[in-house]
């Protein structure tokens, strides 16, 4: 060994083990130390490791595992000898440079939050503002081809067919004539029907489309109290609050559909037929509908406040949940109440319907409950 130049320490009778990373052969080897730590097989040629690139590697109690960042990856050297494994690991000063020290970790574990945090932020901040920005700005044959979708969603649940009494038909589209008029809505953008299903609820969806349900109808007492939900509904159309909605609880994929077209495959069905049954809008939308449809009510010269009083005879003092009450995250029924009876007015225009077209209205759906 005196041709290697090295010092060859005493060898522990517990073998030391060298893999080279080549073959699986188990290999029992002597170590000799000088200017690099040189793995001596009997009858084989010397495998020369740096110092400079040995690491330490994951190992068993007992057994001092070894690798070399110029070996193959899965070369490994076991040392047994604790006396022999402390004379190589003295002479490997980046021994554990690889391995995370507790700044390290701390690097880690902040970054990490950092991560979670720019999440949130997004979720919270970068979602809604992309919503905001972009539900105007949708085409609008786009989102008509959103409503479409979602609108068979919404007849599979609610029934399949409008309600198509001619005479009830025939009141209803006068009645969301004056109102969609008022709002200042073009003519092809919006579409209206009756439901066929006890519930009483309203909503509109992506493409101006807006449905009232039967259940709705039977509760209202006259037509004030239905135009001030319609005027409501259309409040949401007008600002975009469809579209904003998708656009968010879509979030991401919603985005990325949009971006490349693919908005009315599943996600969008999904998302879509979702936040309609949900009929969910945030507390700042719904109050700006409501404030909407105050201003339709008096441009008609009709008052609010009936509205409001329908609302309330649905859901009670303290509003419902689920599919029996009018939008479940509406501001509390009687807070809507309290402004509307503020903003009430004495009558100064015409009905909006005459009160046999009323009764018409009130069997659109046909006489048998359903």
């Amino acid at each position: 060994m005196s041709e290697l130049s090295t010092e060859v320490p005493a060898q522990s009778a517990k073998p030391t083990i060298f893999f080279d990373g080549v073959s699986s052969r188990r290999r029992e080897v002597s170590l000799a130390l000088g200017d690099a730590l040189d793995i001596v097989e009997e009858g084989g040629a010397p495998v020369r490791w740096a110092y400079a690139d040995i690491r330490r590697a994951d190992s068993p109690a007992g057994i001092l595992r070894l690798a070399s960042t110029s070996a193959p990856p899965l070369a490994r050297l076991e040392i047994r000898d604790a006396a022999l494994a402390a004379d190589v690991t003295a002479r490997c000063m980046r021994l554990d440079e690889h391995q995370t020290s507790r700044r390290g970790v701390a690097k880690i574990v902040g970054w990490s939050v950092a991560a979670a945090v720019s999440i949130v932020c997004v979720v919270l901040f970068g979602v809604p503002l992309a919503a905001d920005r972009l539900a105007p700005l949708v085409p609008k044959p786009i989102e008509r081809r959103i409503g479409d979708a979602s609108e068979v969603q919404v007849k599979t649940i609610f029934g399949r067919k409008a309600c198509e009494d001619p005479a009830g038909k025939a009141a209803f589209t006068k009645l969301v004539n004056r109102l969609r008029d008022a709002a200042g809505l073009d003519d092809d953008s919006m579409t209206a029907g009756v439901l066929p299903t006890s519930v009483p609820n309203a909503f509109a969806l992506p493409g101006g489309k807006v449905y009232v349900l039967r259940g709705l109808v039977d509760k209202a007492e006259n037509p004030d109290e239905l135009a001030g939900i319609l005027a409501h509904e259309l409040g949401h159309l007008k600002h975009y609050d469809n579209m904003r909605g998708l656009i968010y609880n879509g979030g991401t994929s919603f985005l990325i559909g949009l971006l490349f077209g693919d908005v009315t495959g599943s996600s969008a069905v999904i998302f879509a037929s979702r936040s309609v049954v949900e009929a969910s809008y945030s507390r700042e939308a719904e109050t700006a509908a409501d404030t909407f449809a105050i201003e339709i009510m008096h441009k008609l010269g009709r008052s609010p406040k009936p509205a409001a009083e329908l609302m309330f005879r649905i859901t009670g003092k303290e509003g419902g949940s689920g599919l029996t009450t009018i939008l479940a995250s509406h501001p509390l029924t009687e807070d809507r109440l309290a402004r509307m009876t503020k903003e009430d007015r004495p009558a100064s225009g015409p009905p909006l319907l005459t009160d046999k077209e009323w009764q018409s209205l009130k069997l659109i759906c046909g006489s048998g409950k359903i």
